[in-house]
């Protein structure tokens, strides 16, 4: 870091480089940052003097970057994008205004948008949004507010509260369903397309462990279609793919509007449960109450 410095002199040096070399001109640059012109033209001289190398091509009437400003800019470039987008994140961290729900693409899409009329009609005042992560996320880092986590309800970091049981079984488009022969027994549904879930941070049950639960070991199963994003796996199996696990607190939904069916009867209580989660350290705000205990009241 120390020879980065050296290199750059100053950093304010980066942001006039960056601001003259997008506007192609020295003049404008200055107007944007509010300075004067020369003081513009003094930091990229002060640049070009640390590096050892010409960045600009001065020319009458206007400046175009050399190879190497042309390298130079595409890098600071994308790196004052991202200092920018990290200070306006943290920046709104200071803000109590909005609630933030973490949780996967699937829950997010399948459970709460059902239901989020019903909260812009209790809570109109409220600002939820939405968050979705493959990984369960830190929520005194990431300052969210709550978040769903599948487990036993025991998170040292966390208070808990229980939306559902854990409970899986086949699912299916209803003509697929329909269509399937023999499906009296559990072990000729190793005969059916199977969709796979393989996400690659949280583990989930698989078609192997579901099997196992009911018995049917040391087996080959189909290896059909693998997705890695329980959202996409749904949307599969609505459009005719395959037979799905369905996560019973996810799916019904779409059982109850028949966009699939199921075979409940051949469920798997897993002894896990789906926890709505909040932080010990940090308390909630008021709206962030009303949000949780409104998620709550549909147990």
């Amino acid at each position: 870091m120390r020879n980065t410095l050296k290199l750059i002199a100053s950093p304010r040096n980066l942001f006039v480089f960056e601001a003259a070399a997008r506007l192609g001109s020295f003049t404008l640059a200055a107007e944007e940052l509010g300075m004067q012109q020369p003081s513009v033209s003094a930091a990229i001289k002060q640049l070009e003097g640390s590096l050892k190398v010409r960045l600009f091509d001065r020319g009458h009437r206007r400046i175009t970057l050399t190879n190497a400003g042309s390298r130079f800019y595409a890098d600071v470039s994308q790196a004052l994008r991202s200092i920018g987008s990290s200070a306006e994140a943290v920046h709104s961290m200071g803000r109590a205004d909005y609630v933030t729900l973490n949780s996967s693409s699937a829950f997010s899409y399948y459970w709460m948008m059902p239901k989020l009329p019903g909260l812009r009609e209790k809570h109109p005042e409220i600002d939820l949004r939405l968050q979705n992560s493959i990984h369960e996320p830190d929520l005194d880092i990431e300052n969210i507010s709550i978040a769903v986590r599948l487990g036993d309800g025991d998170w040292p970091d966390c208070h808990s509260a229980k939306i559902a049981d854990e409970i899986i079984f086949p699912v299916a488009n209803p003509r697929v369903m329909a269509a399937a022969a023999n499906l009296r027994s559990i072990p000729n549904l190793l005969h059916e397309r199977l969709i796979h879930l393989e996400e690659p941070v949280r583990l989930r049950p698989t078609w192997k462990h579901w099997f196992e639960h009911h018995g049917i070991e040391d087996v080959a199963i189909s290896e059909g279609m693998r997705l890695n994003d329980y959202a996409l796996v749904l949307q599969a199996v609505q459009t005719g793919e395959g037979f799905a696990i369905g996560w019973q607190h996810i799916v019904s939904d779409l059982i109850e509007r028949k966009l699939i069916a199921a075979r409940d009867d051949w469920a798997w209580r897993t002894g896990r449960g789906i926890y709505l989660v909040w932080s010990r350290s940090r308390p909630l705000s008021d709206n962030a109450v009303k949000v949780r205990d409104w998620i709550l009241s549909f147990v």
